[in-house]
């Protein structure tokens, strides 16, 4: 498998393997993410893929070493639930993290690494329907732009800025169907010139060719059969490759694995070695070899690819929920503290 596969939990922090999933470990005591900690979400260094982003419970986290070490970010959101971080792919100083649920949902940014934060000019509605307080959970940088910018909330709208997010409009009245305030993701697809902008509602796969203005779409469930779209990957640098997950809800009982090599226009189910037991809630494509992708169920089950997913394996150890999954090429040197060996 090669590099440190990293998986984030909801109670039992961030788990590693860096041996082809053989070992794993949880985090050691005495660092400022407990190892019984809830991870939201993760993201890396695009230049030094030993340095890794933790959206935790208590605020943003970073570590220097593939996840061994964790030390807590000085923020202004220090103390509060991190759903999202997205590190700029082509420059790793600026960086957005999005709160949300048990805490208000606010988009900050930084550009200076960390240095100093600023949160968003941009209304977010504090209550919604189907989750009670929203959470920010999609984030997409424009590869064509860099002023281009979008965010998405489970629940509480799609908001697109073309400044850089100095400032941001909601657009998300001009989506197609019902429930297209309930946003799970937002990928900008170069797609050779024929830029595409991909949004993935709860019940929807969106696509816009002229910024937002104007979208075309596709109802997963009349297309595959399950109603529920929620993860998404897409490899560093890809034009037009993207992986979707579809569920029969959340958390579900069973789920499905998409791909598409044409910027979303069409779609294939890729081949799984047994039934998932929840919902794919998680989807990572490692940036130094996209052949290699992981990704993990609500309920813990964790699948791997070395061939960009037309074959799978099912990993041995199961987690408890999975909140995220990140593949880095960086060789973590880990030392055993807490930790799962698989019999021989």
């Amino acid at each position: 498998m090669s590099g440190t596969v990293l998986v984030a939990t909801v109670g039992q922090g961030v788990l590693r393997s860096a041996d082809d999933g053989k070992t794993w470990h949880r985090l050691g005591l005495g660092q400022d993410v407990e190892f019984d900690a809830i991870i939201r979400s993760l993201d890396m260094h695009p230049g030094s893929p030993e340095v890794i982003y933790a959206g935790t419970d208590t605020g943003l986290c970073v570590s220097n070493d593939a996840g061994s070490k964790w030390v807590q970010c000085d923020t202004p959101f220090k103390g509060e639930t991190v759903w999202k971080v997205a590190v700029d792919p082509k420059d790793a100083d600026r960086i957005f993290v999005g709160t949300g649920a048990p805490s208000r949902a606010v988009l900050w940014r930084t550009e200076d690494r960390g240095e100093t934060w600023f949160r968003a000019p941009v209304e977010i509605p504090e209550f919604c329907a189907g989750v009670n307080r929203p959470r920010l959970l999609a984030f997409s940088y424009d590869p064509t732009d860099r002023n281009k910018l979008w965010f998405g909330l489970e629940e509480g709208g799609l908001f697109y800025s073309d400044n850089g997010g100095d400032n941001w409009e909601r657009v998300d009245s001009r989506l197609l169907w019902e429930y297209n305030s309930d946003i799970h993701n937002v990928h900008v697809l170069p797609n050779s010139g024929n830029k595409v902008v991909v949004v993935v509602c709860v019940n929807a796969i969106y696509r816009s060719m002229d910024d937002g203005v104007t979208w075309e779409g596709v109802n997963p469930e009349d297309a595959f059969g399950l109603y529920y779209a929620r993860a998404t990957a897409t490899p560093m640098g890809s034009e037009s490759t993207l992986y979707l997950s579809i569920s029969d809800g959340t958390p579900g009982t069973t789920s499905k694995v998409l791909v598409s090599r044409d910027a979303a226009q069409t779609w294939e189910v890729l081949p799984l070695p047994t039934q998932p037991n929840s919902c794919i809630w998680g989807i990572h494509v490692n940036p130094a070899d996209a052949n290699k992708v992981v990704m993990g169920t609500k309920y813990g089950h964790l699948f791997t690819s070395e061939n960009q997913g037309d074959g799978w394996q099912k990993q041995w150890r199961e987690f408890s929920e999975i909140a995220d999954v990140l593949w880095t090429p960086a060789e973590a040197q880990i030392k055993a503290a807490h930790q799962s060996v698989i019999e021989n």
